[in-house]
């Protein structure tokens, strides 16, 4: 019987390190790994007008839909292909193009509310909840807003302050207490290891044959 896919969740603030630890996993691991994050399931704004979308509150678990990121993480449990949105953070609006995902035996999941509700929560495999301190997620989003989402850095400590720190202590926080594991801030390299054999350990010597030779056939 064919092994299905392992979802992983990796949860924590804006700025936590969630993308960096995704992607280094995928390169440590040895194992064929596809990554998915929430970011892409923002609800599209397009039907506001421009001006007003800065209004919106889009550290709040309401700005996701929800029904689309659980089609999604449920299609990628089955091993089926997923079609996956693409959201501007520049226009808050989602993208008329969207990317087809293969999951493959690992699928690396990252996002602020994974833990959040009871029916995503249960669709994961394992879960790491990286707790980070507020200042260094702050410096974080600063560099990556400011590069990559057209922001000045007013406007990215402002939101900060008004939103974002608010909303951790009220949604993202608490997730701590449903996560399979919490690593703390800065991560260096003996923790992702340490992280990996864990993920190794849960996937099991097997399936790890199987996705090894897998993984060999296609070299």
């Amino acid at each position: 019987m064919k092994s299905r896919p392992r979802l992983i969740a990796l949860v924590g603030g804006s700025g936590a390190g969630k993308t960096w630890l995704s992607s280094r996993l995928q390169q440590v691991l040895g194992l064929p790994v596809t990554r998915l994050t929430l970011d892409d399931f923002y609800r599209d704004q397009s039907h506001i007008p421009s001006a007003l979308r800065k209004l919106i509150n889009f550290d709040h678990p309401r700005a996701i839909d929800w029904r689309l990121a659980e089609v999604a993480l449920r299609r990628c449990r089955e091993g089926r292909s997923v079609h996956v949105p693409r959201y501007s953070f520049v226009t808050h609006t989602r993208r008329r193009a969207f990317r087809i995902l293969t999951p493959k035996g690992i699928v690396l999941v990252d996002g602020l509310w994974l833990l959040w509700r009871y029916r995503i929560r249960r669709l994961f495999d394992f879960s790491i909840f990286l707790h980070c301190p507020a200042r260094l997620r702050l410096d974080r989003r600063l560099a990556r807003d400011m590069a990559n989402r057209g922001r000045d850095d007013r406007s990215v400590r402002r939101q900060f302050q008004k939103t974002v720190a608010p909303m951790h202590k009220r949604f993202v926080a608490p997730q701590m207490r449903w996560a399979n594991m919490v690593i703390r801030q800065p991560l260096g390299r003996e923790e992702v290891e340490h992280i990996s054999l864990v993920i190794k350990e849960m996937v099991g010597p097997n399936m790890r044959k199987v996705l090894c030779a897998a993984m060999g056939s296609k070299r």
